[in-house]
């Protein structure tokens, strides 16, 4: 059997006294979509800028495609990619010349060739020679994921990849990411308040809170696994330490 496209073993994150990560671990395999719930300080954004390699665990393991991230950083990370709306890409560079300079840094072979597969993809070869700082949200969403893309991530890290974008664009983005799945290519950790979208997309949902796993399965059947009527309740239940069958 393959190693898991990511593997988190343990994980730890501690600030001072506050433990954001508290011994967390789970695994992504290829062709699955993990999503990652909770919220608002549970520590999804400490465990995914961990497996970035952003920082640095305090104890644990992080591996990508079975490369350890602490003992082969440049090999793991080359293998991963990350996309969210909150982390826009230079404005002052157009759309060209973002994926050119991103194209660089991960070494992407044919690039040229690779950046208009890219364009015509995500729909913005017309917007090619605009400023990234010009576009709009649900632009500036499709040019975020089609530097993701550039490399052929194994690992796809997508941190509220549709927030504030409208629903068409949304539904967009989503079924670029299935058919990115449903490639073969790889698979992705996919973080959302969304819980229409998290059950749509993912094949698992892992639900955090205070730096824990408390809860995981299918999140179409977890909710009635749970007393809770949808995954909008469950979350709800969780966020409040209210689980039927499950303490936090």
């Amino acid at each position: 059997m393959p190693a898991p496209v990511l593997a988190v073993q343990n994980l730890r994150k501690s600030f001072a006294a506050l433990k954001a990560v508290d011994g967390v671990s789970f695994a992504v395999q290829h062709g699955e979509i993990v999503g990652l719930v909770g919220p608002n300080g549970a520590g999804k954004t400490t465990t995914i800028n961990m497996v970035l390699g952003v920082l640095q665990p305090t104890s644990g393991n992080v591996a990508i495609d079975g490369l350890d991230v602490a003992t082969d950083r440049s090999a793991a990370l080359s293998r991963t990619n990350f996309a969210a709306v909150y982390a826009p890409l230079p404005g002052n560079l157009t759309i060209e010349q973002n994926l050119r300079v991103f194209g660089m840094i991960y070494a992407v072979p044919n690039l040229s060739k690779r950046i208009e597969e890219l364009l015509a993809e995500f729909q913005l070869e017309r917007y090619r020679k605009t400023k990234s700082g010009l576009l709009s949200s649900g632009e500036q969403t499709r040019l975020g994921l089609a530097k993701a893309m550039l490399n052929r991530p194994r690992l796809l890290l997508l941190d509220e990849p549709t927030a504030s974008i409208d629903p068409s664009s949304a539904r967009d983005i989503r079924a670029g990411i299935k058919k990115f799945v449903a490639g073969g290519h790889g698979g992705v950790l996919w973080t959302s308040h969304n819980m229409y979208e998290v059950q749509e997309m993912c094949d698992r949902v892992l639900f955090l809170s205070r730096g824990k796993i408390v809860l995981e399965g299918d999140p179409k059947t977890l909710p009635q696994a749970h007393g809770a009527a949808s995954l909008d309740d469950l979350f709800v239940a969780v966020a409040h330490e209210n689980l039927d069958g499950a303490t936090p």
